[in-house]
């Protein structure tokens, strides 16, 4: 009976720290922001906005996906953080992301594309920083190559590149 009260207590005390860290606010961005979250989210730095830096982007759990686009010629090798991960660094508790890039350019992507194994937030192209020439700085991009279901009209659709803001709605 011991270890279950003490396993009880160990499960209470893991999420009354993790409701407490997801309110902390995020540290602030030491470099230039390129990506500044807003809306249905929880934790901010600026005046209801969630900015990052690519240092702070780079320091959430990057993941690679090796896949072929319709954009690029060939595999291509993509590191970046999954948009799973950069919502639930923000809190995000809505349905929809509208992503912009630097053109106001905007797209609808579902939360349900936020998932392991799905949308990543690609910063970087073969181990070269996407620059804003090359689809950067940041460019939404989807494991194509692993499911037919990413191969889709609607899921190019959603790839948006020169990605800069993010609004979480309900």
């Amino acid at each position: 009976m011991g270890m279950l009260k003490a396993f009880a207590a160990a499960a209470v005390f893991g999420m009354t720290a993790w409701s407490a860290s997801a309110a902390d606010p995020l540290a602030a961005p030491s470099g230039e922001v390129v990506l500044t979250v807003t809306g249905a989210i929880d934790r901010t730095n600026a005046d209801g906005a969630a900015q990052f830096d690519l240092a702070m982007l780079q320091a959430l759990d990057p993941i690679t996906v090796n896949t072929s686009t319709i954009w690029t010629d060939g595999p291509q090798e993509f590191v970046g953080v999954s948009l799973a991960r950069l919502m639930q660094e923000v809190g995000a508790h809505g349905t929809m992301i509208a992503a912009s890039a630097l053109n106001d350019y905007t797209v609808q992507v579902p939360m349900t594309d936020a998932v392991e194994g799905g949308a990543v937030l690609a910063y970087k192209a073969n181990g070269t920083e996407l620059s804003v020439r090359d689809k950067g700085p940041l460019w939404v991009i989807y494991p194509y190559d692993s499911s037919k279901d990413y191969q889709t009209e609607v899921i190019y659709a959603r790839s948006i590149w020169q990605v800069a803001k993010m609004d979480v709605s309900e």
